[in-house]
């Protein structure tokens, strides 16, 4: 029998100044069975940082030929790749066929090992970019995450400062390309 994913409840009072966005936002997040706490917490970042009309989480893991997120057009035209962890190349390269923009947002210990061995090829990738989240900062904010929750969420300046009401973190992501 196949396990289950764990459901996450979030509403998100979203004031993103470096794009002028401010939204509440009412989110579901399926954390699938072989996914962290960490990767979950950094896919409903991703989405805070790049919040749209069209923007929607895909079944990510479970599915090799779709993002974690992506933005389509009202013409149903991918408009946004978004990719969580430590994609191959290959996948990246198909990706920037696909998409126009093409975000990345890593976020584990073994980031910069990852960035060192695979940053050049792709660097070179047309309308790619990159970001960096440390991990202590990732654990900070995975502890105030749960099955049920309200954060508030400010971006300013690129520094993402959270709030659940009992406790507060704040995490700058590094553009790495």
């Amino acid at each position: 029998m196949a396990l289950k994913p764990t459901i996450y409840k979030a509403q998100v009072e979203l004031a993103d100044s470096d794009r002028n966005c401010f939204e509440s936002l009412s989110l579901t997040l399926a954390q699938h069975p072989s996914e962290t706490l960490e990767r979950m917490g950094v896919r409903l970042l991703a989405y805070c940082l790049n919040s749209a009309r069209g923007l929607e989480f895909t079944r990510g893991i479970s599915t090799a030929d779709e993002p974690d997120l992506w933005l389509h057009s009202d013409s149903g035209e991918i408009r946004h790749w978004i990719e969580v962890g430590h994609p191959e190349e290959p996948r990246l390269r198909k990706a920037c066929g696909r998409a126009p923009l093409v975000s990345v947002y890593a976020f584990a210990k073994s980031t910069p090992t990852w960035w060192k061995i695979n940053g050049e090829a792709i660097g070179a990738l047309p309308h790619l970019q990159v970001w960096q989240f440390d991990w202590a900062e990732i654990q900070a904010m995975t502890a105030m995450l749960s099955r049920t929750m309200t954060l508030n969420v400010s971006i300013v300046g690129g520094i993402i400062y959270l709030d659940n009401g009992s406790a507060s973190t704040s995490l700058e992501p590094q553009q790495l390309c």
